[in-house]
């Protein structure tokens, strides 16, 4: 039997990033993890995990399409997502990007809930990993479909995922990931980071 350590936080949110970001680096050295997939608006904090890991391949996934005009508050002012000064940094410290299909809540299976209602697989299972779990959870799994369905990901090796809530990341796990098409493959290995209250 092992003992684990996990940060459990009050709330969710981007003042958990620190703190994620300590406990992912602490586990990483721990498990030799090689691969690190982070949630990213505007490449900020795949930037912060590139600095503060930088012996770790770093794959920072856009939660947001190509085509959407996003804005997010950063210390008090709107930035625009992606930020493309931001992602040049991070691309210069080693990050790799991707913006792709979201699995979960962004494909044909969304639009066919806009025009006809209702819910579909994969919008049941998003809303689970979001309701049962964390907003973070749901994206951080969502994120390493990506990466993998993308060819990012050593597929035999686990990896930690890192999603949250309206920017930065409170929700840390270690994955065995898994292709879209075999999504029930992925396994949770570890949760690192977990806020308690969700909304």
């Amino acid at each position: 039997m092992q003992r684990l350590s996990v940060n459990l936080y009050d709330k969710e949110g981007i003042e958990n990033t620190k703190a994620t970001l300590d406990r992912v680096q602490q586990r990483v050295e721990e498990l030799g993890i090689r691969q690190l997939v982070v949630a990213t608006t505007t490449g900020q904090t795949a930037l912060r995990c590139a600095e503060l890991m930088p012996e770790l391949e770093v794959i920072g996934v856009t939660m947001h399409a190509v085509d959407e005009d996003v804005y997010v508050k950063r210390h008090g002012k709107d930035v625009k997502a992606k930020d493309p000064d931001m992602m040049q940094r991070a691309r210069q410290k080693g990050v790799k990007f991707y913006t792709g299909v979201h699995p979960l809540r962004g494909s044909v299976s969304s639009a066919l809930r806009e025009a006809f209602g209702g819910y579909t697989a994969e919008h049941v299972i998003a809303e689970l990993l979001k309701d049962l779990f964390s907003t973070g959870t749901k994206v951080a799994i969502e994120c390493t479909l990506m990466a993998a369905d993308a060819g990012y990901l050593d597929m035999q090796k686990d990896i930690i995922a890192m999603g949250g809530y309206r920017g930065g990341v409170d929700t840390a796990l270690v994955l065995k990931p898994a292709y879209s098409y075999k999504l029930f493959e992925m396994k949770i290995r570890e949760i690192l980071c977990f806020p308690r209250t969700t909304g």
